[in-house]
């Protein structure tokens, strides 16, 4: 018999602590060879007035461990409450959200019987960095970060878990029709590493068709992988239109920890109510068995699961006249599914797990060429209320000096100077772009300094500013709509 694992479980808000139970207790009778290190989390921390949701000490267990058993919890609205989901990814490293679904007909309504997808989300970046303000009356901005070793993460993690799990194809979703730089960086290392596996078939799908056809025909789609918003968003749909947002368990996974739920949220209205579905939760602990060495105890878990199912033991939300045989509470299904361990389906397909290497596959260690890096400009933007484009052209026009020109100005991304259309609507926040005067000429960052003093001085708030550069003589940042 080998050694227990430990483990750090958190119980949660709202349904956590029922399905937490429910899972546990099924992961007990299965046998599981875990030792439970409990920490407290979510809403009650919060208000105890850690904006993190978590104690100073749960920290220490979670890194100590390495696997987080996490149910939902409950993020107080305002008050600068910060997610604990993105904190504990972001913080212990937890880039590859992994999340897989599939259909279970006929015994789970869905209109895709042959559905059976894994959706692959970046964990780190992208909005999700959470870095935002509020820069004027009118203008709250988000920062889109997407790196190139964050994407070399996810994409090749993604190719590797195709090959290990005996799939076809890697797609990847991105929008860089419009976000050229960054969703265009995801979609370029998606191409340079798809190369390296030649007998995989490789896809790019603009979002937004993209997620029309997932809904619509999602057999068309084996691994999926996409940046982070993108993921979380398209990972609900995909669970909802297989049968029930209640089904599905996810994976984070970093080179050191890994933390496995459910991706539902904590449904504070049916808490105590003994009505949820603890499925999610459970397929989250199934694949916290694998990443552990316990393939055997996941297996059964996981069959006797598909075999209730089968069976037609179904809490409300995936209830249906004619089809399921006993409507049951959250206590009631995890009795059921604890009932047919050792047992396995009979018309659904069962499933294998095999012990296999840690699965983590971080960003291959490569030198890389570091481009020519010049200064060319700087994007200064300034709340303004002061009356139309033109004034506000002619009063910057005035401040740019002998060394720097006035590009253009926009507001909200469209250029309205020079050359704009009355039509368009402008704001209280106005980006005005300048350059040398010496065409291809660098300039200097005591330039740009000068620059914000005349602006200063002339009673203009400039609240930002965006340096512009190019590397190896390419502009490292976009054109003005209409520039």
């Amino acid at each position: 018999m080998s050694q227990n694992v430990p483990i750090t479980v958190a119980h949660g808000d709202g349904i956590g602590p029922e399905i937490m139970a429910a899972t546990l207790l099924v992961l007990s009778e299965a046998g599981a060879r875990i030792d439970i290190e409990a920490i407290e989390i979510g809403e009650k921390v919060y208000l105890r007035g850690q904006s993190s949701g978590i104690e100073p000490g749960a920290w220490e267990s979670l890194r100590r461990t390495q696997v987080f058993l996490k149910a939902p919890i409950t993020t107080p609205q305002g008050g600068g409450y910060k997610s604990l989901n993105v904190t504990t990814r972001k913080m212990l490293g937890l880039y590859a959200n992994v999340r897989p679904t599939a259909a279970y007909h006929p015994f789970v309504h869905t209109k895709h019987p042959g559905m059976d997808i894994v959706i692959v989300r970046e964990n780190e970046e992208d909005l999700y960095a959470g870095i935002e303000y509020r820069q004027t009356d009118d203008v709250y901005q988000a920062l889109k970060i997407i790196t190139r070793p964050g994407t070399e993460k996810i994409v090749r993690y993604a190719f590797e878990y195709a090959i290990r799990h005996n799939r076809n194809k890697v797609t990847c979703f991105t929008k860089d029709n419009i976000l050229k730089m960054s969703d265009g960086l995801f979609h370029k290392v998606f191409d340079e590493i798809g190369a390296q596996y030649p007998t995989l078939e490789k896809e790019h799908w603009i979002v937004d068709i993209g997620a029309a056809k997932l809904a619509d025909t999602p057999e068309a789609f084996d691994v999926i992988v996409l940046p982070n918003m993108y993921g979380d968003i398209l990972s609900d749909v995909a669970a909802q239109i297989a049968g029930s947002v209640g089904q599905a368990g996810s994976a984070n996974i970093g080179d050191q920890c890994a933390m496995f739920e459910a991706i539902h949220g904590s449904a504070p209205r049916r808490a105590g109510q003994n009505v949820a579905n603890p499925s999610g939760l459970l397929l989250g602990a199934v694949m916290m068995l694998v990443h552990i060495g316990q393939p055997d105890v996941a297996e059964r878990v996981h069959n006797a699961w598909l075999r209730t199912v089968e069976d037609g033991v179904h809490t409300s939300d995936i209830y249906a006249e004619g089809v399921s045989r006993e409507k049951v509470g959250t206590r009631e299904f995890a009795r059921a599914v604890a009932d047919r361990l050792g047992q396995g389906p009979e018309r659904l397909k069962a499933v294998s797990y095999r012990a296999t290497p840690k699965e983590t596959i971080g960003a291959v260690a490569t030198s890389r060429y570091r481009a020519k890096k010049e200064l060319v400009g700087v994007d200064v933007f300034v709340h303004w209320r002061g009356g139309s484009p033109e004034q506000l052209g002619e009063q910057v026009e005035a401040l740019s000096g002998t060394d720097l020109r006035l590009s253009m100005i926009s507001n909200r991304g469209v250029k309205v100077y020079p050359g704009g259309f009355p039509e368009t609507f402008c704001v209280d926040h106005w980006r005005c772009r300048f350059l040398s005067r010496s065409e291809g000429r660098t300039i200097t960052h005591g330039q740009i300094i000068a620059l914000l003093q005349r602006i200063g001085n002339a009673g203009l708030d400039s609240i930002k500013t965006e340096n512009l550069y190019t590397f190896d003589g390419e502009p490292g940042y976009s054109l003005g709509q209409g520039e």
